[in-house]
């Protein structure tokens, strides 16, 4: 069972991070195969295409997206270190505060939420997505929210990431030599580690390749009966290459973390740290 990591009153080691966020991998890749069943739906990300009884002009996504987070407000999921908003002027909690051990350090509450949701609606829904609408509003917006709060904690955990590096004996006096330099381009050096990298876009695409399959007749294929399913198992990724893609394209999972989910979590970890010593 894995440990509650923001009730530590310590940054997590990154080993411990990285369970972690293995185990987003697995919710993100989902939470786009539940959306790519739908349509693409496009009138429900443009502002004024839905007549809103009450003359509000925005996207049907935008009023569905802070009406949910209202409701999650009051129930205090953005006093928790790791949730962020997409929506402002939110609710108070109806409940009293919880109390997290300080963990982090940002004067600046650091929120790239609008960068996400530009690039989750304009290259990721198209890409996953068959053109057209089938009227499916309401499920689509659903399964829309699911995954831009799934991307917001995994990109905003890099606040615990370069956290957990700032705090590294081995690095720590480097770290805040670069921070008081303000050295952006070297600090994005020491943070990158290119093998681990590579091995999450590895990891991913094997993952893409079996989440995506009907697995059902891929058995069937593989041995000619539920009976085979270890056989379908050892040779999941060959079968799920051979046949059309399926629910979600791979290609496209590995490319929104190699061009968007990456670059972005370390945008998030650069700007935490250029501010890390802010508070002293």
């Amino acid at each position: 069972m894995s440990r509650n990591l923001l009730i530590l009153g310590a940054a997590p080691d990154l080993s411990e991070l990285r369970d972690t966020l293995v185990r987003l991998e697995d919710t993100i890749i989902f939470a786009l195969i539940e959306r790519s069943q739908f349509k693409n739906n496009s009138s429900i990300y443009k502002a004024g295409k839905m007549n809103f009884k009450d003359g509000y002009k925005g996207s049907f996504l935008s009023w569905f997206l802070k009406e949910v987070e209202c409701v999650h407000a009051k129930v205090r999921r953005y006093q928790s270190p790791d949730e962020y908003p997409f929506t402002e002027n939110l609710p108070e909690p109806v409940l009293p505060p919880l109390d997290y051990p300080p963990v982090l350090v940002d004067p600046r509450q650091i929120n790239i939420n609008d960068e996400i949701f530009n690039v989750y609606v304009n290259t990721v829904v198209p890409g996953i997505t068959e053109q057209g609408d089938d009227t499916n509003y309401g499920s689509s917006a659903t399964r829309d929210i699911e995954c831009l709060q799934a991307l917001s904690r995994r990109i905003h955990y890099g606040k615990f990431v370069a956290e957990s590096k700032f705090q590294d004996p081995e690095h720590h006096d480097e770290y805040v030599r670069l921070i008081k330099e303000k050295n952006s381009e070297r600090l994005m050096e020491l943070l990158t580690n290119t093998r681990v990298e590579e091995m999450l876009l590895k990891r991913l695409k094997t993952k893409a390749i079996i989440y995506g399959q009907d697995l059902s007749s891929a058995s069937l294929e593989a041995n000619g009966s539920v009976n085979g399913a270890s056989a379908m198992l050892a040779d999941a990724a060959k079968v799920a290459e051979e046949r059309a893609k399926t629910r979600v394209d791979y290609d496209l999972v590995v490319s929104l973390y190699r061009d968007y989910v990456i670059p972005l979590t370390k945008e998030v970890e650069i700007e935490y740290l250029l501010h890390r010593l802010d508070a002293h």
